[in-house]
């Protein structure tokens, strides 16, 4: 039996995070590289995904930064090719880049559904697609770890676009994790509520925008909806993440692990 500091210890592990450079996926490499994996940073703000990078090696860990598009399957050829070129492998992928805008059902334009279906929905196929090429090959299995979202499970208004392209995001978990079963591959997904991010203040005025009603309105009508009483953070998101990373997580696949503050229960 494992002791436990060995379920969470992630040394001589490779992980690519997407969108790592703020947020989310911010606070997911830092964990992932606190557990001793070397962490690949791919954003396509570039600066701050180096920000990143400081970070982890000023406290002793391996990181790396690649600008890319996390919609492309060019760019997921090139993320995998250079983590393994620099780490020797990649045996954790954690599709997080993603986008949010709010745009009512009616208003919303073929273009900026095309943009949010590639990234949110495309982009965790195809770089998925690159990393379990590589970890076939390597005949050692792996992790693919997918951000979905409570508004992939339950739509809130405003995002029908976002809500399709979550919840096409639950379905390609399951599916991915009965195909890569027998190579030792298990996906699941983390499915965050609520949390409160840099991107979330721009969000708000989008809401505002849309609904007429303040940011306070907005904030006053969503507190009672989290039975925890407070909105999440990033690190609540990036506590999952490493749970499905490392061998505590071993018996799981095609899993959506739900990080909501209660908030689905309302």
């Amino acid at each position: 039996m494992q002791k436990i500091a060995d379920l969470f210890n992630l040394s001589g592990k490779a992980a690519v995070v997407t969108g790592g450079a703020i947020g989310i996926g911010q606070a997911i490499a830092l964990r992932l590289a606190e557990a001793g994996a070397a962490v690949t940073i791919t954003d396509i703000n570039l600066d701050g995904a180096k920000q990143v990078v400081a970070q982890i090696e000023g406290a002793g860990g391996k990181a790396r930064a690649i600008q890319a598009d996390a919609s492309s399957a060019t760019d997921a050829e090139k993320v995998v090719h250079a983590t393994v070129e620099a780490f020797g492998s990649i045996d954790i992928l954690v599709n997080n880049a993603g986008i949010y805008p709010v745009s009512p059902v009616m208003k919303t334009s073929e273009q900026l559904l095309n943009r949010v279906l590639n990234l949110n929905l495309k982009g965790p196929f195809v770089y998925s697609q690159a990393a379990a090429r590589q970890m076939i090959k390597a005949g050692q299995g792996g992790r693919i770890i997918n951000l979905a979202s409570t508004d992939g499970l339950k739509p809130t208004g405003f995002v029908a676009h976002y809500n399709a392209s979550k919840g096409g995001v639950v379905m390609l978990t399951k599916a991915m994790a009965l195909e890569l079963a027998p190579h030792k591959i298990l996906v699941n997904a983390v499915a965050p509520g609520g949390i409160l991010t840099p991107g979330t203040v721009n969000t708000q005025q989008a809401m505002q925008d849309a609904t007429g009603k303040s940011i306070e309105q907005l904030i006053e009508q969503m507190a009672p909806r989290f039975p925890l009483g407070r909105m999440g953070d990033p690190d609540d998101v990036a506590r999952a993440v490493l749970f499905l990373a490392g061998g505590a997580s071993d018996y799981m696949t095609g899993t959506i692990v739900v990080v909501d503050g209660g908030y689905l229960l309302s």
